[in-house]
């Protein structure tokens, strides 16, 4: 029998937004700083090639695996409105649904890598020698995918539960292992290109075996009917969120390959420059997007419980204190572009390309800033399709914004990645107001801006 308990409404405030998202802040950007060890440890050897290889692999990995960032963002959106609703025999139900699919899904990607390989190499197109140390890279990396997709499934457990401190110490234990583990055995051991990616396999495995033992502890993992694990209605509703999240992700995918085999055509030094700072962004993005998975939680928590104002509360908090957050982000960074260069890579060439873009990648975070807090607000109420929507009509308005633009070179490109944020975030905003009357019809919540009270903390 399911454990149900009353729906509550749901307290939030500007503390509670902060205590959610800041650990999840940390966490995110432990995910990235694998990409910037790793490129960094390897950019110590002196061989532009070799870093302009690890740094284009990492991404590649960073989009091929965040295409099933579903199994995360899914998990944690259902995991929270169960949570709401006071349902914790569905939250079980919802993980166990959400390992079937990463075990399944990862032994897919093992089974498929050669396929994958040659279709995501040829996309980006380096020079021979960037492509060898990516492919070199590459091949030992994706034997973890079982273990990152199973770890992204209960990381979203976690987070969903609203145990976003839990969810900071899983990170910084898996990454911080990953980079002692790269470094011994790059440096240690002069394994080069394969003990970074070695490192990160390791580190993975380790990484999901913490997470179980944590969500045991929680008795999250407790024994589920087959039944219930497949029930129609639930598995049909992970599903139905999970492929709108994966065709959003796959878009921004294709956003990001277009944007690297775009900067590939200049020189091999403009590639590892864009791909430093491109690695760059994703930190500070990952960092703002704290926010977002606080809109997760706490928007999810209103819905399951049918709790309107805490609902365009949390939506309301989430969106200012990401676009704060944005903006000291890009303004703290612009005073560093020359160190970030310098750590990044010995070579002159790249330095002088990473310097001279970097105010273009680190506005970025708050471009977009509102577009990463409204994903939250999305996929909390399990609006997949409006956030698919959204995220299409943007990748599409950023190709031609590529064409467009591209007379200006390596400053078209960057300005084309800006302003797709901002279409991005203005389709969600337009979307908004519509799908929360149809959520709230009783309170008529049709506005985005919330009441005098609503702002109050």
């Amino acid at each position: 029998m399911d454990q149900i308990a009353s729906p509550q409404p749901v307290n939030v405030t500007h503390a509670r937004v902060l205590w959610l998202a800041l650990p999840m802040m940390l966490a995110h950007a432990t995910t990235p700083l694998v990409g910037i060890a790793s490129t960094a440890i390897i950019g110590s050897l002196g061989d532009a090639t070799l870093v302009g290889g690890v740094a284009t692999a990492a991404i590649v990995f960073d989009f091929l695996f965040w295409s099933f960032g579903f199994l995360r963002m899914g998990t944690a959106g259902l995991t929270a409105q169960a949570l709401g609703a006071g349902n914790a025999d569905e939250m079980r139900a919802t993980l166990w649904r959400a390992l079937v699919l990463s075990t399944s899904l990862g032994a897919a990607l093992i089974l498929l890598q050669a396929l994958i390989a040659v279709a995501a190499f040829r996309l980006i197109d380096a020079s021979p020698a960037v492509t060898q140390a990516a492919r070199e890279f590459y091949d030992i990396r994706i034997w973890s995918a079982p273990f990152t997709l199973s770890g992204y499934a209960t990381f979203g457990a976690i987070v969903g539960r609203g145990r976003t401190d839990l969810g900071l110490i899983t990170q910084i234990f898996a990454n911080v292992l990953n980079v002692a583990l790269a470094a011994f055995l790059v440096l240690g051991l002069n394994w080069g290109v394969t003990g970074a990616a070695l490192g990160i396999n390791i580190a993975e495995a380790l990484g999901l075996a913490f997470n179980i033992f944590l969500l045991r502890r929680m008795d999250a993992l407790a024994a589920t009917s087959r039944a219930r694990i497949f029930d129609s209605h639930g598995f049909r509703t992970m599903l139905m969120l999970n492929r709108d999240i994966l065709i959003r992700t796959a878009a921004l995918m294709f956003v990001s390959v277009v944007f690297l085999r775009t900067g590939a055509h200049v020189d091999d030094a403009t590639l590892a420059a864009n791909s430093i700072l491109m690695v760059l962004a994703l930190f500070l993005v990952a960092m703002v997007d704290g926010f977002g998975t606080a809109a997760e939680q706490l928007c999810g928590q209103s819905y399951g419980a049918r709790d309107s104002r805490g609902f365009r509360r949390a939506a309301w908090l989430c969106g200012w204190w990401s676009v704060a957050f944005g903006a000291v982000l890009w303004i703290g960074a612009l005073g560093f572009a020359q160190i970030y260069a310098q750590a990044m890579s010995p070579v002159p060439e790249v330095q002088a390309v990473v310097v001279a873009y970097l105010p273009y990648a680190a506005l970025i975070p708050l471009a977009g800033a509102l577009a990463f807090s409204f994903d939250g607000v999305f996929i909390g109420a399990g609006w997949g399709r409006e956030m698919r929507n959204t995220m299409l009509f943007a990748a599409l308005v950023y190709v031609g914004l590529v064409f467009a633009l591209q007379s200006f070179g390596n400053a078209g490109l960057w300005t084309a990645q800006i302003l797709f944020y901002v279409v991005r975030w203005s389709g969600q905003a337009f979307l908004y107001p519509g799908r929360l009357a149809q959520a709230f019809p009783a309170a008529q919540s049709a506005a985005f801006a919330p009441t005098a009270s609503d702002r109050r903390a």
